[in-house]
């Protein structure tokens, strides 16, 4: 009894004392900051749990606090909590942190080393946190107060450093849609590898080059996104902190599956949710990055319910991080909104697809420009959800309505992807094909054969001619053919192609062949060819019974919960089979 007393008084005396200290806050403030960071962090969030938001904005938004709280490594989930209340709450203690860290460190330029070398160590904390938490403009400009301090002192120390704030620059700026100004931040830090590497210095690229990739991989530009995961994956090394391999391995991930090469990616993404959940936890931001990744492959590979059900599961580990009005969450709501559109693309069930998009736009335009490139994917999503609408919709004023809301959706995000990539890129073909679609919904059929063969075209050149992307253009095109302008020669070799695409790819069972198939029918029923009718009948029959006697999907997330291999083991696998691909 004696034992079990000792053991269960320290804690309740220690939280009644943290009560106390908060009780009394007005007179205890000053002494609060004496304390060591632990015992101060408890304080703080003690304040943010009674709801005294305004007390401690006051004392966040002093870099001398914050510095401290931020080294709590162990309570960084209760940290964002902090955070994201104050930030929801109008505090923009993001923007004054970043503010007054960048206002120090043109201050202490003339100081000695010692003193840089400090601000350097904290800049890295708080610049990590910002990007971690999703402020990725405010991590941008701390990150930048580094690499100036690291350019007044030309040695190995500072270089090294210099490399480690460009390659943390690059994801901020990445995750941020700034990708011409990540080029020049790649190029920066190869200044600095050059440097170390003239002295014979060692240099890991891992994390550097899998930031390139995800650059490329923006960008669209997928062989470069591949060959450069290829390269961040082979230097993998024992000592690196998991973080950084669990990030190198889900970016390959993302890579294989672009490149369809999906044996590999399921290799990677399903290694990457099971060390992410095995060393951070089951609700770590860290994890949740895994699990839309995985969701991702799901998605790729025709598997749609289990996406819907892995991204589900991201955005409930979002939103319990970081609630409210967060990038990360937006970002998990857009995913979720897409893979439940195309779930639920035959039953014209899009309640739960248009909240979720709705949900990631409002995120985004409260706390981001409204021309920023990470508008256009939400609104393209919404748009297309809007269209299946009022598809169905027996209301000819409210379908003219939402057609109409979606034109200017597809527009928007189509102007967004013209101005960060050209027109000839993927993003801005998958727009041209969502107009295309839209204006045959809305009986404009020039317009709309016009924007399907523009897709095709940038497709084609970037891709090839077998890719997914292009096999989808080629159906919509079909479809517009022979539902709409009886072109039906022109329509049966477009299907013909879409369906040799599709079945190359995904093999006979494939979802999306059975849209080509039903359009092959209607079409030969259209021109009298009752032989095609009933060969394409008999097609369509197998083709349910395939999916029919397809073994049950386990439930994805109990697949990722045990891994037969290390992550040495599963590298080196994946370079064996990219290495004879």
């Amino acid at each position: 009894m004696a034992a079990a007393e000792l053991q269960w008084m320290p804690d309740s005396l220690y939280n009644s004392a943290i009560t106390a200290v908060v009780d009394n806050y007005s007179r205890t403030r000053k002494d609060v900051r004496s304390l060591p960071d632990n015992i101060q962090f408890d304080i703080y969030y003690k304040l943010y749990q009674q709801g005294r938001l305004c007390q401690l904005g006051s004392e966040f938004c002093e870099l001398a606090v914050f510095s401290k709280v931020v080294r709590a490594n162990d309570k960084r989930h209760l940290l964002h909590h902090c955070f994201q209340a104050l930030m929801d709450h109008g505090v923009k203690v993001s923007t004054c942190l970043s503010d007054t860290f960048s206002r120090q460190c043109s201050y202490i330029q003339e100081s000695e080393v010692s003193v840089r070398d400090k601000a350097l160590t904290l800049g890295l904390a708080l610049g990590s946190f910002m990007s971690e938490a999703g402020w990725y403009a405010e991590g941008e400009k701390i990150f930048l107060a580094c690499l100036e301090l690291c350019e007044l002192v030309e040695d190995v120390s500072h270089w090294l450093r210099g490399l480690e704030f460009c390659t943390r620059l690059l994801h901020v700026r990445n995750a941020n849609c700034k990708y011409n100004l990540g080029e020049d931040t790649y190029q920066k830090a190869l200044s600095y590898v050059t440097k170390l590497q003239r002295l014979g210095h060692s240099v890991n690229f891992a994390l550097l080059y899998s930031e390139y990739s995800a650059l490329m991989f923006a960008k669209s530009q997928y062989d470069e996104a591949y060959r450069w995961s290829v390269k961040a994956l082979q230097e993998i090394r024992q000592n690196l902190p998991m973080k950084v391999v669990v990030d190198v391995i889900r970016q390959a991930s993302k890579a294989c599956v672009v490149k369809r090469k999906f044996h590999q990616a399921e290799l990677l993404v399903k290694h990457a949710v099971y060390v992410a959940r095995e060393h951070f936890g089951p609700k770590h931001p860290k994890y949740s990055d895994t699990l839309l990744d995985y969701g991702f492959y799901l998605l790729n590979v025709d598997n749609i319910c289990q996406s819907v059900h892995v991204y589900q599961a991201a955005l409930d580990i979002r939103q319990s991080v970081f609630g409210g009005r967060n990038i990360h969450v937006a970002i998990a709501h857009e995913d979720l909104a897409y893979s439940s559109y195309v779930h639920q693309y035959s039953s014209g069930r899009f309640e739960d697809a248009k909240f979720h998009a709705e949900r990631a736009i409002e995120i985004i335009v409260h706390i981001l420009p409204e021309e920023h490139l990470l508008l256009a994917s939400s609104k393209r999503v919404k748009a297309l959800i809007l269209e299946e609408i009022a598809i169905d919709c027996h209301n000819k004023e409210l379908e003219n309505m939402l057609l109409h809301e979606a034109q200017e959706l597809h527009l928007s995000s189509l102007a967004l992807a013209i101005r960060a990539f050209g027109v000839v890129n993927v993003q801005t073909a998958k727009h041209y094909g969502n107009l295309g679609r839209l204006y045959q919904s809305m009986q404009r059929y020039k317009e709309a054969e016009e924007m399907h063969l523009k897709a095709i075209d940038i497709k084609e050149k970037l891709l090839g001619q077998e890719d997914y992307e292009v096999a989808l253009s080629v159906g919509h095109l079909a479809s517009l053919y022979n539902y709409d302008m009886n072109r039906y020669d022109q329509a049966e070799q477009l299907y013909l192609r879409s369906i040799s695409i599709g079945r190359k790819l995904f093999g006979d069972g494939y979802s999306g062949l059975e849209y080509d198939y039903r359009g092959l029918i209607k079409l030969y029923n259209s021109v009298g060819n009752i032989e095609k009718v009933l060969e394409y009948h008999e097609i369509l029959n197998s083709w349910n019974q395939l999916r029919d006697r397809a073994v049950p999907i386990k439930d994805a997330l109990q697949d990722v919960e045990n891994s037969e291999r290390s992550t040495e083991q599963v590298i080196q696998q994946f370079l064996e089979s990219s290495s004879c691909s």
